[in-house]
């Protein structure tokens, strides 16, 4: 009896409700005192102050293999899949940022991600990138404001476990 009510629940949620008018709960609505809702991907992020992006650069060495939470805006995200983002204090390519991937691969943003407030939860790496790995990410819209003369870069990345985005006109 249980693999034909089994049967029969999977058959309705496959073909039942195809001419049924949609029951989805509308959109989310903010309330103005709360702002727009996050946009969370990843793990939860702990309760803290955040730093900012400029704090963390330049304690970029002392942080170096320290989980952190940075607070900064998304500057550019990955136009193909959103696999990776840069954060700084602003949009303008002139402020100093940093680059965040996500851990394992294992979720993205999305590509429309610039101009959103993040906040990130990671661990700071500071690496050189290869001269390969410098054109791919500039060929998804990535940008590097140094570069070595054998064209590699050398930046600060955060290999993020979580994160949350504050749309900005949302």
């Amino acid at each position: 009896m249980r693999p034909r009510h089994l049967l029969c629940a999977l058959s309705l949620a496959l073909f039942g409700c195809e001419n049924a008018p949609s029951t989805a709960a509308p959109e989310p609505v903010a309330e103005a005192a709360k702002g727009p809702p996050a946009v969370k991907v990843g793990s939860p992020l702990r309760a803290g102050k955040a730093v900012t992006v400029g704090d963390l650069l330049t304690r970029s060495t002392e942080l170096s293999g320290k989980t952190v939470l940075v607070e900064g805006t998304v500057r550019q995200a990955c136009t193909r899949k959103g696999c990776w983002m840069e954060l700084a204090g602003g949009l303008e390519k002139t402020q100093p940022g940093c680059r965040v991937t996500f851990k394992d691969y294992a979720f993205f943003v999305p590509t429309d991600s610039a101009g959103s407030t993040a906040k990130v939860e990671g661990e700071v790496v500071v690496q050189t990138v290869s001269e390969a790995q410098v054109k791919h990410m500039e060929e998804e819209g990535g940008f590097f404001p140094v570069k070595n003369p054998d064209g590699t870069a050398n930046e600060v990345r955060i290999v993020a476990t979580g994160v949350e985005l504050v749309r900005s006109g949302s």
